[in-house]
């Protein structure tokens, strides 16, 4: 989410299949819509701990093993080693996508989300740090993360930079052609990176992250609970409607988690596959160095899919999920979103690939519409939310 982007008009459209989906098992009870309060507080509940944690735990691991992997990539580099690498990056690229529906709370309000994933990386001010001695001095020092995250700028952090050195045309680069300045650099930069993702994992989590993350938090002085309160963005989720939380209301701690799908599909649609298949800019465009841009879609997609389903794969509760709630306010309205999520990844994933090569293919107009319709849908949720 790093340009102001618009709402895209629907195109033309098409006759959707109805695709099949699973109905909840005779053993789980669905929601019962006359206690929507209760309800409420239990899908908060099951989405902070099953989708969120996991997926933001998961986030941090990985980003932790990529910034371990390059320092010691930098003292020796190996081809192998690189290739370990790049294979951490994409896992960890690939969880921070899937938590792009979730983009309010910590990745919000401290930034997050431009400073770890702006694109497109800006190759003239990234030659000029190369061409700067003073600066790749600073950031070969012991606090080279510290000197990227407070002066590099967006456009030169975050999954992007460390892209752009790892990869070229889709695969990994060969390691000799890696100097020991953009070696500093990528090590300084997954190190921001790292840190950046302890603050989404403990701004959730609270006590319940690794205490060495918290540790190094404190440490760096980086702020992770809510408004200086000391509570946990997980908390204040957990207790909307009670003191301290700054969700007034339980439905409006739902408003919010639905207001988040909608926010990544309509980008999605409307800007990150729009703006360059359109011809509005075709430097716009995710992931070009790895060619991972439809991965990064569908991943998009698969966040709304599990928030919408109540967590990750493995720790799904449909008892406690947006998807049988709505369905107990309106069995044909979860039947279309569950749908029109179904149908975004079949035309994402139906795109040509690479996205960068490919971005002007007409099949790409069908993904964007596809994402304009599971937007429109999640926002008729919210109207049902907010009315039952």
């Amino acid at each position: 989410m790093k340009r102001n982007y618009f709402k895209l008009a629907m195109l033309t459209a098409v006759a959707v299949t109805t695709m099949a989906f699973t109905s909840c098992k005779d053993d789980e009870k669905p929601v019962n819509n006359a206690d929507g309060d209760e309800n409420a507080t239990a899908i908060a509940t099951q989405f902070v701990d099953h989708t969120v944690a996991p997926t933001y735990s998961a986030l941090a691991e990985a980003a932790e093993n990529l910034a371990d992997q390059l320092a010691a990539l930098k003292a020796n580099p190996s081809q192998s080693g690189l290739q370990t690498a790049c294979e951490t990056f994409l896992d960890a690229r690939a969880w921070w996508e899937k938590s792009e529906a979730f983009l309010f709370g910590a990745a919000g309000d401290f930034g997050i989300d431009p400073h770890i994933d702006s694109w497109p990386l800006d190759e003239s001010a990234f030659n000029t740090l190369m061409n700067s001695p003073a600066m790749i001095a600073d950031l070969a020092g012991e606090d080279g993360d510290v000197v990227a995250g407070e002066r590099l700028g967006n456009a030169l952090l975050g999954f992007h930079g460390i892209e752009y050195i790892l990869f070229a045309n889709g695969q990994p680069k060969q390691v000799a052609d890696i100097t020991s300045d953009q070696w500093i650099y990528v090590v300084a930069v997954a190190g921001d990176l790292r840190n950046r993702c302890y603050q989404l994992e403990v701004g959730w989590l609270g006590d319940n992250a690794p205490q060495s993350h918290i540790d190094k938090l404190d440490d760096l002085e980086m702020a992770y609970d809510v408004a200086g309160s000391g509570n946990s963005y997980g908390w204040n989720m957990k207790n909307a409607g009670k003191a301290g939380s700054t969700y007034g209301t339980r439905t409006a701690a739902l408003i919010a988690i639905l207001q988040g799908c909608v926010d990544i599909a309509d980008e999605v649609g409307s800007s990150k596959i729009y703006s360059a298949w359109h011809g509005e800019d075709v430097t716009y465009i995710e992931s070009p160095y790895s060619y991972m841009s439809i991965t990064d879609f569908a991943n998009n997609v698969r966040s709304i899919q599990n928030v919408w389903m109540g967590g990750v794969e493995g720790q799904r509760d449909n008892s406690k999920s947006l998807h049988s709630y709505v369905s107990s306010i309106s069995a044909d309205l979860d039947a279309k979103v569950m749908t029109k999520i179904e149908n975004a990844l079949a035309k994402i994933q139906a795109m040509p690939a690479p996205f960068a090569l490919h971005y002007s293919d007409p099949a790409n107009g069908e993904a964007v519409e596809a994402c304009a319709e599971l937007s429109e849908a999640l926002d008729e949720v919210i109207e049902a939310v907010r009315k039952n």
